[in-house]
Parts: structure tokens; sequence; C-alpha cells
């Protein structure tokens, strides 16, 4: 004992860095991307104890595990029936491939990694802006008929959350299932509104509870999808959360730029099932899943939409995969805008050969971040991405928070996941993919009004910037894959 008490820190030290090259070989042999290796080998060999604790909260890989398995909800005969529904018959996919040329490969890369059905009957409306959507939800949510499925990585009890509370809660009360899932993370509820929602008969569920939210910002598997269900026949997913934030009040001092989609149609039986994926992990019971949960109204307009999933639960990085193949086989412009930019290796590859082989590839990022290591860290990139040719924008007219990408006039992306690493591999994420004409081009006309509030960045100029600034990003840059 007293030799242990003499000795304490050395022997802490020495069982540190025990455990932690025991985690280095760990991390090595998973043969992982080098860069992200490297940070986690970075991070044990110079922060002691506090590496083992990165690296326990945010290193572990559980997709192949499958600790969030959704076998139980796949395997439900109504959800068998709805996806045979979805199938298209081989003389629609071949129109269809006409149509697309070479963009039918995201049809048949998404169809192979996860059965995502590529939906033709849909209609959709693009919101601009918290002040659009909020309107068309509460709107919406006061009309329901028969349920309300509500899943976000954000909601807050604030102005325009206790709005939507309210109606929820209203709704509840006439006898409509309302069922709401919120990251545990993400989300700040108070007591008050939790037991008004528990009164009134709203099923709520926090995702992956967590002890201490306000000091687990960045904890990993986190769900960041934001998707509403209604009745079975309205959806909405896209980039906003329920929050004030993005609501432009006129006392607001910054300015939230954002895109959501409201779908009717064949997709929405698509965000459903991931609705009621993430209800059966969430709330442990065995939710009766009946066919009154999925329209059976035919539209007949016609417009394609994929709605593409990742997360720990999926066997493929399936929205990043998709936004390479689309960049791939780009032959006219990319128009990108994300709040977070710090890509992996094969994102940044496809975006620098794609605007070297002279197709217009243009993305807005913020010019000030709600995050200071995640904004040096996108900084770090520009540079190599203005001597690929590729035209970058920063916007100063508040923060952008979109996360789109609309391609060549016929594809065109709308979602919750942003261009970094903890969107393509760690967190639950959900975008739609629409292929459609007349989507892309109000998506490319209001990507062109925010580049009039952007400040486009000057290789030039851009080299001269202050050397710390170059010392902060680089460093930034290391921790990118933690981000």
């Amino acid at each position: 004992m007293t030799f242990i008490k003499d000795n304490f820190w050395s022997i802490l030290i020495f069982l540190n860095y025990a455990i932690a090259i025991s985690a280095a070989l760990v991390i090595i042999q998973k043969n992982r991307n080098p860069n992200k290796t490297y940070s986690y080998i970075l991070m044990l060999a110079i922060f002691p104890f506090l590496g083992l604790l990165v690296y326990y909260f945010f290193g572990q890989e559980y997709r192949k595990t499958k600790i969030f398995n959704r076998k139980n909800i796949r395997n439900r005969t109504v959800i068998k029936e709805v996806e045979q529904e979805l199938e298209l018959q081989p003389n629609v996919l071949q129109k269809i491939d006409e149509l697309l040329d070479e963009k039918n490969k995201l049809i048949k890369l998404l169809h192979n990694n996860e059965k995502t059905k590529l939906t033709i009957h849909n209609q959709v409306n693009i919101l601009f802006n918290g002040e659009e959507k909020f309107k068309y939800l509460i709107e919406d949510i006061q009309q329901a008929t028969h349920h309300i499925h509500l899943e976000y990585y954000i909601l807050k009890d604030d102005t325009i959350g206790g709005k939507v509370i309210s109606a929820l809660c209203k709704k509840a009360k006439e006898g409509i299932k309302v069922r709401v899932s919120f990251d545990d993370v993400g989300s700040k509820i108070s007591k008050k509104a939790r037991q008004q929602m528990s009164e009134s008969g709203v099923e709520f569920y926090p995702f992956m509870p967590v002890l201490f939210n306000q000091f687990t910002g960045k904890m990993n598997y986190r769900n960041h999808r934001k998707i509403v269900v209604i009745d079975g026949e309205i959806g909405y997913v896209g980039g906003m959360n329920i929050s004030d934030n993005y609501m432009n009040y006129e006392t607001d001092k910054i300015f939230w730029r954002d895109t959501h989609l409201r779908i009717k149609g064949e997709a929405v039986k698509s965000l459903q099932i991931l609705f009621l994926t993430t209800w059966q992990f969430v709330s442990n019971n065995n939710l009766k899943i009946t066919n009154s949960l999925f329209s059976s109204t035919k539209l007949n307009n016609k417009l394609g939409i994929q709605i593409a999933s990742s997360g720990p639960d999926s066997d493929w990085a399936n929205i990043m995969e998709a936004i390479f193949t689309a960049i791939t086989n780009a032959e006219d412009y990319v128009y990108i805008t994300t709040p977070y930019f710090i890509p992996n290796d094969e994102i940044i590859t496809a975006i620098q050969v794609a605007a070297r082989c002279d197709i217009d590839v243009r993305i807005i990022i913020p010019k000030s971040s709600d995050s200071w290591t995640a904004q040096y860290a996108t900084n770090s990139y520009i540079e190599k991405l203005l001597e690929a040719n590729v035209k970058v924008y920063r916007y100063s007219k508040g923060f952008v928070h979109a996360k789109t990408m609309v391609i060549d006039d016929v594809f065109s992306s709308v979602g919750t996941a942003n261009m970094d690493y903890r969107s393509f591999n760690i967190n639950f994420e959900v975008n739609a993919l629409v292929y459609d004409e007349g989507v892309s081009n109000k998506l490319k006309k209001q990507f062109m009004l925010d580049i009039e509030d952007c400040e486009e960045v000057d290789y030039n100029s851009w080299k001269k910037r202050p050397r710390l600034n170059k010392i902060k990003e680089s460093f930034c840059r290391l921790w990118a894959p933690l981000l």
C-alpha cells in the first residue's frame, strides 16, 4: 500500500498508456480512414485520461455490431407489403433511366444498399426558412385526423416550439395519436412542457438519454434527423429543427437561412417506415403497425423521390455514397450549400475532380459559424478547393444552415446531412433525393439568390490570410473526424 501511495500518479499514467496502446492497436486493426486513425492515436498519446474518454465516447464503431437493430420493423408484414407496393415495374424503371441518363446510377446504388425505393408519384413544396415551414406545419397538425409523428434532433419549448407543442397537445386531447421522438443531447424541453405533453396524452421518448446533455453536445450516435409524418399523407424533411433560431424574428440578431421539404405522395411511406424504426428503438414497445399508418391516396403527377437514410443501423454510408455518385456523374454544374464543410477524402476528391473537368462547382458555407472549431476546420479546405477551380462563397447575411445540393437541372438533395464526417459516418441522418427539373430549378434559383448575400473567396487574398489563422485551421483540421 505504501508503494502504491508513493507512486500513485506514476501507476495511473502507466495504466493509462497501457490501455491507450491497446486501444490504438484496436483502432489500427479496424483499417479505418488513415486521417481518422491518426486523430484518435494522437489524442490517446498527447492527452492522458482525456484521450481515453474521447475514444470511449466517440471512437468506437458500432455500425458493424448493429446495436441499433431495425430487423423487428422490417420484418413486419405491413412494412413488407408497403415496400412491395413501392417496387417499380421494369418498364417504368426503363423510362426513368432514359429520362435521368447517368443519374440512374444513384437509384440503383441506394436500392442495392438499403432497398430504398424510388417513388414516382409525389408532390413537393420547397419551404425556405422557418417562417414558411412552421406556418405549414402547424396548419397540418391542426388538420390531422388519425396520427401525428415527429422525430427531431432539436425540440425546444421556446416561442415556436411552445406553439407546436400546444398544437400537438390539443390534437392528443381530441383522440389523435401523437408520437414524438427527440434527441436527448440536442433538445431542451422544460419539465412544464413535458408535463403538458404527458397530461394531454402525447407519447414522447428521448433518443439515447444522457445524464448531462449540456456537456455532451458532440456525443456520438445522435439522431440528427428531422421527420414529420401526418396521417400518413404529409411528410416533412430538411434542415430545420423546432427552435426559435429558424424563425428570424425582428428582434433576432442573426438571420438563419434554411431549406425544408413538405411532401405528399408515395415518399411519405418511406419517411413513415424510418420513423417507425426509431420509435421501436426509443419506446422499446411493440407498436401495432397497421395499414392505417400508410396513405392509400394515389397522386397522378410524377415526381421522383428516394428517401436516403444512414446511421449506425445501416450497412453502408448511404448518404455519403449518394452524394459522391451524384458529383462524379455531374455533367454541367454542382451547387452545394452546407453549414459545415469537413468532408472525407472521397468527397473532397470528387469535388476537385469535377471542377477540374470544367464542371461549374460552387459551394456556399457560412462566413461565421456557430462553432469556431468547425469554422476553422472548414476554412482549412478552402485553399485546395480554389486551386481546383471550385468557387467558394461565404454567406454573410447571417448563418446558412441549409443542407442542399442541386446538379444539372435534374437532381437535387434536401435533408439533414452536413458535408462532414459526423453526418457521413456517425449520426442518424435522412435526405430526400429528388429527380425533377422543376424542383431543381427552384433550388438553383434560391442558390443564386443566396450568392447575392455572400462574399466570394478570392484565391490570392485568401492565401494572404493571417498566419495565426492558418495555424488554427491546421490544428482544428487534425480533429476533423471528431467534430
